[in-house]
């Protein structure tokens, strides 16, 4: 199921430096990845960790925090093999830098420069920002200033959602990091581009005639995306009272997938290939720019009070940061069209929220029904073929099709669904590379398939702007739904009145549902 084969690949020597490197970005996913790269041969002799954060730690205290973090969350646990692990440690440095301290910028390109030629690196520098947006500014001025890019390598700038507020922002913080970096070598993160199955749709797509072939508006009647999570806003309240679930998890998440669904067939196996359809498809996105068809395609969603896996959850407006009177969504429901040939009249609906009933993320493809035949003389409702995408937890494809059931004789034509699930690690085994390793292998060795372009961030803010400055005039407050529920009853009535409905996720879908 890879659709990558990196296993075999080095990626190309260089210095990773890593703003905000006591965060907990980095203590998650960061340290781990980078220690699975090197466990798997894609890192060698010629690399350096530079850390860089404010606090005053030693090098011994900072390289401790990087081996818990590791062996708490990485995919490969440095415990079970101490010699690598003292290998891989050689290779970490840290430094305490305020970033606004140009004098700390110039003394950080001199570390730099010793480490390249301890390691025999040859001036590539990779600079990640586990940061705010609103220090990306400050820390790529500085970066410029203190002589950072004056080495023979290349140099490329990794930087993580949010990309701006809204499109404006967007647009401000786009034209600061464009001061220093060229568009090519910048890299915008958006982990989801990183998972698997995501990466498998276009292989999935593109490499098999007998679903390619049915991929459009005669054949397929919807398209659902849903992204739920059991979680509240826990400590981030501060951050999501001013973003919301759109803002969230739709401008990028949410459509870089609906993208990946719709997008045409690449001319080339190019990044900017690529990166042009999935242009295309956002830029024929229907825009809902008034308020009526806001109300008629769009539901906002925030979560009351509720039972979720047996404990009682606070409404999203008691939680720690949260404005008592906030309006904020902590969930979304809308009907989407793409206005081109393939996609005429084809519904994609997408939903997103926090407390809901299982943590998930799946992409269900719904086919049309085949004509009336002579099963239906036998039965009142023959179920529709699904064939699901499931992202995450547990990676891996599921086809629904219909057969006789076995216990019926074939005159009764009793026609029930059977399910055939693809499970990833059945295939490949537990091992599996993890998206963080597979991106940050990718901005190594210049590979800027899976990261995103500006036009797209551009123009999927614009989509979802229009929908935001609705909400923003508009009087209605949102849908309440409580915890462990699936949303809003308007969320379901969005589908129903189309004469669809929902379909189950992970864990709550049978061979018969």
């Amino acid at each position: 199921m890879n659709a990558k084969n990196t296993k075999a690949i080095k990626s190309p020597g260089a210095v990773y430096f890593m703003f905000g490197a006591t965060g907990d970005l980095a203590h998650r996913k960061l340290y781990p990845a980078l220690y699975s790269m090197y466990h798997s041969g894609k890192l060698e002799k010629d690399f350096a960790i530079m850390g860089i954060a404010p606090e005053k730690l030693s090098q011994g205290e900072f390289c401790d925090s990087v081996y818990q973090s590791t062996q708490e969350f990485g995919h490969c646990k440095p415990k079970s093999n101490k010699r690598e692990w003292d290998e891989f440690s050689e290779h970490i440095q840290y430094m305490s830098l305020d970033i606004n301290d140009t004098d700390g910028f110039h003394r950080l390109k001199e570390a730099a420069e010793q480490v390249e030629e301890k390691f025999q690196i040859a001036g590539n520098r990779l600079f990640y920002l586990a940061l705010p947006p609103d220090l990306f500014d400050r820390v790529t001025s500085n970066i410029k200033k203190g002589g950072l890019l004056e080495s023979n390598g290349w140099h490329r700038l990794v930087i993580e959602k949010p990309f701006g507020s809204d499109l404006a922002s967007a647009e401000k913080l786009n034209e600061d990091i464009l001061k220093v970096f060229a568009e090519r070598e910048i890299y915008r993160l958006d982990h989801y581009l990183g998972k698997e199955m995501v990466q498998n749709i276009s292989a999935f797509r593109f490499t098999n005639a007998f679903f390619e072939a049915f991929w459009n508006n005669k054949y397929i009647a919807n398209i659902q995306i849903t992204m739920s999570e059991t979680v509240g806003v826990e400590e981030r309240g501060g951050y999501y009272d001013h973003a919301g679930a759109l803002r969230d998890m739709g401008q990028n998440h949410m459509l870089q997938m609906l993208a990946a669904m719709a997008m045409e067939p690449p001319s080339r196996l190019d990044p900017e290939d690529i990166h042009d359809e999935k242009v295309k498809v956002f830029r024929a996105l229907r825009t809902y720019a008034t308020a009526a068809q806001v109300h008629k395609h769009v539901v906002r969603g925030q979560y009351s009070a509720g039972e979720l896996d047996g404990e009682q959850k606070p409404a999203y407006r008691s939680e720690k940061s949260v404005a008592a009177n906030s309006d904020t969504e902590t969930y979304f429901a809308a009907k989407v069209f793409v206005d081109n040939f393939r996609w005429a009249g084809v519904p994609f609906y997408v939903r997103t929220g926090k407390r809901l009933p299982v943590k998930t993320t799946e992409i269900v493809v719904e086919f049309k029904n085949v004509p009336d035949n002579v099963f239906y003389t036998k039965q009142d409702k023959i179920e529709p073929n699904l064939l699901v995408f499931r992202v995450s937890p547990a990676e891996g494809l599921y086809f629904k099709v219909n057969a006789k059931n076995p216990d019926s004789n074939p005159s009764a034509a009793n026609i029930i669904p059977v399910a055939m699930d693809i499970n990833e690690e059945s295939l490949i085994g537990p091992d599996t590379t993890e998206g963080y390793e597979l991106l940050l292998f990718d901005a190594t060795c210049g590979d800027t398939s899976c990261f995103t372009r500006w036009g797209e961030v551009a123009l999927a803010w614009a989509f979802v702007d229009k929908i935001t400055e609705v909400w923003a005039g508009d009087q209605q407050e949102p849908k309440l739904y409580p915890c462990g529920s699936w949303g809003p009853e308007e969320a379901q009535q969005l589908l129903e009145k189309d004469g669809f409905h929902w379909w189950p996720m992970m864990g709550q879908r049978g061979a018969g549902n």
